[in-house]
């Protein structure tokens, strides 16, 4: 699952980024409401973790804009304003829960799972499942025929973004910016990554693969 984190002091973030990158969400950070929001419109994380009182534009404002882009990510507040009246005009502005400083990783971590629930991050049986084979989304791993295989964090999530949506065609460009987001992409990284799933699938002798749709991007389909 990927996390976007809009927080401007630098100590607070960098220990929320490595509390959550343990817990294994892949985080992408911004210091600025600005940067922020930009980062935020693009529709490509899961959940959003907002600071209020931020530089440039405040964490009311990009929420106000991201609902009236009709942005659905979840959001979750994250401030030293702690009165009822700051709570409820979060929620009003479309935030789906507010958590007040200085909270604990444990409860952080709680109202995470809590809200990704409710939006349905979690499946039926904590799994998705496309043919034969079946993803944990708690174990990171792929089962099928009796098999199990283990992933890491960038099959994981490749295969998730897949297996979300599997009669779509996913852009190469869009995998490429779920899963490095910002972080520096090598080329032919992502094949890289498609091949060793290839094999994993094979290994759990799937009734289908990941095949390239040229100029496109990459797609579940069933073999012959």
């Amino acid at each position: 699952m990927k996390l976007l984190l809009i927080e401007d002091n630098k100590q607070l973030s960098d220990a929320l980024d490595a509390v959550l990158r343990r817990e294994r969400y892949l985080v992408e950070t911004a210091a600025d409401g600005a940067t922020g929001l930009e980062l935020a419109m693009t529709g490509l994380y899961d959940l959003i973790l907002l600071d209020i009182l931020l530089p440039v534009k405040s964490g009311w404002d990009v929420l106000r804009e991201l609902r009236a882009a009709e942005v659905k990510t979840p959001v979750i507040l994250l401030s030293a304003l702690g009165r009822e009246t700051d709570k409820i005009n979060g929620l009003d502005l479309g935030a789906d829960d507010y958590l007040s400083k200085p909270f604990s990783n444990l409860e952080l971590l709680a109202r995470i799972r809590a809200v990704t629930r409710r939006k349905g991050e979690f499946y039926l049986d904590d799994a998705l499942t496309f043919g034969t084979v079946s993803l944990s989304l708690s174990r990171h791993c792929l089962e099928g025929n009796g098999k199990s295989v283990n992933l890491s964090v960038k099959e994981f999530e490749i295969m998730r973004y897949l297996m979300e949506k599997p009669s779509f065609v996913a852009e190469k460009e869009n995998l490429i910016a779920k899963i490095w987001g910002f972080d520096e992409y090598e080329s032919n990284s992502l094949e890289v990554y498609i091949s060793f799933l290839r094999k994993k699938l094979n290994f759990l002798e799937a009734d289908f693969t990941i095949t390239a749709v040229r100029g496109v991007g990459y797609q579940l389909v069933k073999k012959q």
